[in-house]
């Protein structure tokens, strides 16, 4: 090789080099902003309501609990509690639920290969409802002493059982016989609470739990939040570790298998996070739709398909989401709460017919 050629191939290997280091610069660049999306929607929430709350004294509320005179306090008692009691813990509940549930739907459709698998679509939303209605109306000895959570966790982890039994051919999982098991398996389980409702003494106790059916983080409380953080960090640094196993299956079983991954075990495991996962959330919000089904693509095409980037992208993405979203529920019909269900099917049904106009929902799962 003579001198010219490696002056000519020096620069050529240098960006090569280089490449890798952008990818990630910008991949930084974009969780920044996205955190920074988050703080911004989370200080919007916990300022507005029926009771005006300035922006500075909202987070000077928050500033005085933790550090007690740190700012000069402009604010009112009853601003101090609403905003401390009410408004902080159902903002912060909106961030964990609405993490929760995109990570899932990214998740659900890498494991399934699938860009239509999400909690809702498979009917694991369903099922988890089934659970937490029977702990609601007919209290918690029904099922064993079970909690609302647990009851939850039972009934997802059984949709999802359901589910993937009923969508196998000859061993292998096929993605239209899983669809319509999730779609026929959701109808079930919703007409089963409904007819639970439908049974309930008290109307106004089945008017209630149908509304929090819907979406709703109306009853969010400090005593609420622990356990989903805890099962969302959990999963979610477990769902890292494990990023080039999902990519490995995202590009097909035999890939896979071909690459040392045990298939069949990682699905059981994934089954299972992605069920309690949902029973805790739904436990808290009820059934939200739509964003475990777009926010994963939005992520993808922001990102690519690797789950290394994806899932920290999804999370973000989901939390901003679901809180401008509450957001929305709380103000659009004021004094009338709406259902998070929704609002988030008139954002979520032209977003997601956008994205199969452009025909990237085919290609969204194909790690490139």
């Amino acid at each position: 090789m003579t001198s010219e050629t490696r002056q000519d191939l020096a620069p050529a290997r240098s960006a090569s080099a280089a490449g890798p280091h952008r990818r990630g610069g910008r991949f930084a660049v974009l969780v920044a902003v996205l955190a920074a999306a988050v703080i911004a929607s989370t200080w919007l929430a916990v300022s507005i309501g029926a009771v005006h709350v300035a922006l500075p004294q909202a987070w000077g509320i928050v500033a005085d609990r933790l550090a007690p005179g740190l700012v000069p306090r402009t604010w009112t008692p009853v601003q101090a509690q609403i905003v401390w009691e009410f408004r902080l813990p159902r903002a912060l509940l909106a961030l964990l639920v609405g993490a929760g549930l995109a990570v899932v739907g990214a998740v659900l459709q890498a494991l399934v290969r699938n860009p239509l698998a999400d909690p809702f679509l498979l009917g694991i939303s369903s099922g988890a409802s089934f659970g937490a209605v029977l702990v609601l109306i007919l209290g918690a000895s029904t099922l064993g002493g079970l909690s609302l959570s647990g009851a939850a966790f039972a009934g997802s982890l059984l949709a999802l059982g359901l589910v993937y039994a009923l969508a196998q051919r000859s061993g292998r999982i096929t993605p239209s016989r899983l669809v319509l098991a999730g779609v026929a398996l959701a109808y079930l389980f919703q007409a089963l609470y409904s007819f639970v409702l439908q049974q309930a003494q008290s109307g106004r106790a089945a008017q209630q739990v149908l509304f929090w059916l819907m979406g709703s983080l109306g009853g969010a409380r400090w005593h609420m939040l622990p356990l989903p953080t805890v099962v969302l960090v959990a999963g979610l640094v477990y769902l890292l570790l494990q990023h080039r196993r999902l990519n490995a299956l995202t590009a097909g079983e035999e890939s896979a298998i071909s690459l040392g991954v045990n298939v069949q075990r990682l699905r059981i495991t994934l089954f299972v996070l992605t069920s309690l996962l949902v029973g805790v959330l739904v436990a808290t919000s009820g059934a939200i739709a739509f964003v475990g089904l777009i926010v994963p693509h939005a992520a993808r095409l922001l990102v690519g398909a690797d789950h290394r980037r994806v899932l920290p992208v999804t999370a973000l993405l989901g939390a901003a989401f679901l809180q401008l979203v509450d957001v929305a529920a709380r103000t659009v019909n004021a004094p009338q709460e709406l259902a998070l269900s929704i609002v988030t099917a008139l954002i979520g049904v032209p977003f997601f017919l956008w994205l199969l106009r452009r025909r990237s929902v085919d290609r969204a799962v194909t790690v490139t």
